[in-house]
């Protein structure tokens, strides 16, 4: 079942626009009303909008997003941010920062987001696109206001044909106002009130179809996500993000409202279920009827007032390139005054959207399969001019499998101040690890030195540890250049990420030597000095000699797992469901072999060296047991991991025959073992 099957069709969040005037006049931007427009005395009171928040709120939303225009315009901009602020948990507010004062500045110390537009690095270019003499000046006046009062904020690039030139630039001034600077959309929005005047004006400003996806490159995961979603429409009814319409169904709108959250107030009192609805058939007022009804009544309506017929069929809705494509039935509106046609720029930027994704998966993915776990590894790096450790590459494959886990890596550390990482659950170098309140895992790096408090490095997972996200610090890209990639997730130890992935699975990674003699799995155990590799090396012989036909997995960290009958998963030799395996590693000791391979699970040796060859069946179960629990290598932090391994190694002691193995270094005991385990 959907997530979204499961939760109300609630208001969570709502986006009000508090005027259209602005103090500036932006080549770019859509809105043209000036300052003292006759529109304003159009624009809601304060007390209609208390009353529209009063209403929102009865019926669950907690989160406004105030932009405009410009809303520091309006004369009651401190009532109405005092107020709505004050009846949510969170906030954001968009801003050209240019009317921005020491009293405005302590009015925005209160914490939420607040996103500043930059338009250029010099006075020059920014009061060029603005067309606000002096408005330079005054946006640099209002960062100084806001440092002053100790009221955080992002600064927001708007990149476009007429500053593109000195975009290094902007962001090297935008890092040195604030620490958190972004993108905003490179694409531009046309007219909403359909001037052709405008709207040429925009288009010159537009960016090649290139530099926007340079500039805003896709998330190709996410992009993945979003694709399976909208086969889960087709196929099960699941509902969908905003912009993914179900194929063959041409009713434009219905999936973008079944599925939001959120709604849009213009300056008017006009809601819809999104920003850039203009039209007034889609629109309701306010001024005239209540907020449950617009949200409860006619909005739902609204999911079949839009069909996009013959034109959409033909086009967009049959295109093979629309999972690269921006395209929305309220753009194509904007551009053309028609939802359902093409818009020309976006198809465009899907070409190069398409481009990007291919190049990036061709140098920047890799898949890695272990005991039947497929890790789709993705890099800033690319992977096409580095080497992977010789180890790693044997367990490369091509794409997916059945069980998928994906790794993100980035080589630069997250800035973690004021973050809430949640309850601490282990501190012991080289980790402090902690889980907030979603069951998103935290893993920090640190230092066995006390007085060191640097982050040394970070992963993100979330609950089950099947996606993550890993920090390494830049100088790591040295090392790997020089040595290759030799981890998949660049930890010290895969331990952190493999644990809990086996618990979860009916397998435990344990501390032993694996090799496959005549097509049964032996597992041979014992402490670091005990003759694992030895044993190995007397395996590798005999397999040379034509004594046996012998595969080594790994002299250091195998896997055991159960697969049960309803697993269906079948391995290339034979069907394993309801059976036992062992499974190699990357993770060697001192005989370099390794091997992606499963065989069978036939037997568990413990070693002993001797001055005799022999194989000793062991009946003592609670002396397995506690020589087992010995070579476990146990997943951290949780009792409820912990106890899923503890399960998964009380039966294999269970299940599986168990032996004392005695021998010496003349490899005789290979005779033995075709005797006593053929």
């Amino acid at each position: 079942m959907s997530l979204m099957k499961t939760i109300p069709r609630l208001p969570l969040e709502g986006n009000i626009d508090l005027t259209y005037r602005c103090n500036n006049d932006c080549l770019h931007c859509w809105l043209s009303l000036p300052a003292n427009a006759p529109q304003k005395k159009n624009e809601l009171s304060f007390d209609k909008i208390r009353r529209i928040v009063d209403e929102a709120r009865a019926m669950g939303c907690r989160r406004w997003n105030i932009s405009g225009g410009e809303p520091l315009l309006r004369p009651d901009f401190p009532e109405i941010f005092d107020y709505l602020t004050r009846k949510a948990v969170s906030y954001s507010l968009n801003t050209n920062g240019t009317l921005i004062t020491p009293q405005i500045a302590q009015l925005l110390k209160r914490k939420g987001m607040k996103m500043i537009a930059l338009y250029g690095a010099t006075a020059e270019v920014y009061d060029h696109i603005t067309r606000h003499p002096g408005g330079f000046e005054k946006v640099m006046r209002g960062f100084e206001y806001l440092k002053e009062a100790g009221a955080g904020f992002v600064v927001q690039l708007i990149p476009m044909k007429d500053n593109y030139h000195q975009w290094t630039d902007m962001i090297a001034l935008a890092q040195s106002l604030s620490k958190h600077w972004r993108c905003g959309a490179p694409w531009l929005y046309l007219s909403c009130d359909g001037s052709s005047e405008k709207n040429r004006e925009i288009e010159k400003q537009r960016l090649s179809p290139a530099d926007v996806i340079n500039l805003d490159k896709p998330d190709i995961s996410y992009d993945e996500r979003m694709t399976e979603l909208e086969k889960q429409t087709v196929e099960g009814g699941a509902e969908v993000p905003c912009g993914l319409t179900a194929t063959g169904d041409d009713r434009l709108f219905a999936r973008c409202i079944d599925s939001r959250r959120d709604f849009h107030i213009d300056p008017y009192g006009m809601m819809s279920w999104c920003s850039f609805v203009k039209d007034n058939a889609l629109r309701y007022d306010l001024r005239k009827g209540s907020f449950a009804e617009a949200w409860d009544k006619f909005i739902p309506s609204c999911a079949d007032k839009v069909r996009g017929g013959d034109e959409w069929r033909k086009n967009c809705g049959s295109c093979a390139s629309r999972n690269h494509c921006r395209w929305c039935a309220v753009y194509a509106y904007l551009e053309t005054g028609r939802y359902s046609s093409p818009i020309p720029h976006l198809c465009a930027v899907a070409d190069e959207a398409r481009k990007f994704k291919d190049d990036w998966q061709k140098n920047h993915r890799r898949y890695f399969r272990i005991a039947g776990i497929t890790v789709r590894i993705e890099s800033d790096l690319d992977f096409s001019k580095i080497k992977f450790k010789e180890e790693l590459t044997a367990f490369a494959v091509d794409g997916p499998g059945d069980d998928n886990v994906e790794f993100r890596h980035h080589f630069e550390l997250p800035d973690l101040q004021g973050k809430d990482l949640g309850k601490e659950l282990y501190r012991k170098p080289p980790w402090a690890i902690s889980r907030d309140k979603n069951g998103t895992w935290f893993y920090q790096g640190i230092s066995p030195e006390p007085e060191d408090k640097s982050l040394h490095r970070m992963a993100v997972f979330n609950s089950d540890h099947t996606r993550g996200t890993i920090y390494s610090p830049s100088r790591d890209l040295e090392h790997i250049y020089s040595s290759g990639w030799q981890s998949l997730s660049l930890f010290p130890t895969d331990q952190i990420w493999l644990g809990p992935l086996l618990a979860d699975r009916n397998a435990v990674l344990v501390h032993s030597a694996v090799a496959v003699v005549n097509g049964n799995g032996l597992v041979f155990v014992g402490h670091s000095e005990a003759g694992k590799s030895t044993t190995m090396e007397i395996l590798k012989a005999a397999n040379r000699s034509g004594q046996i036909t012998a595969e080594i997995l790994c002299d250091d960290r195998n896997v055991l797992r159960f697969w049960p009958a309803s697993s269906a998963v079948k391995s290339e030799k034979e069907n394993v469901n309801g059976k036992w395996l062992v499974h190699g590693t990357w993770s060697h000791g001192t005989t370099a072999d390794v091997s992606p391979s499963s065989a069978p699970l036939r037997a568990i040796l413990f070693l002993k060296q001797d001055k005799q060859n022999k194989i000793e069946p062991l009946a003592d179960r609670k002396k397995i047991w506690h020589n087992l629990l010995a070579t476990l290598i146990r997943p951290m932090v949780t009792a409820e991991w912990w106890q899923k391994e503890l399960d998964v190694l009380e039966r294999i002691v269970n299940d599986i025959p168990c032996y004392t193995m005695h021998f010496d270094k003349t490899g005789k005991i290979v005779e033995e073992i075709l005797k006593k385990i053929g």
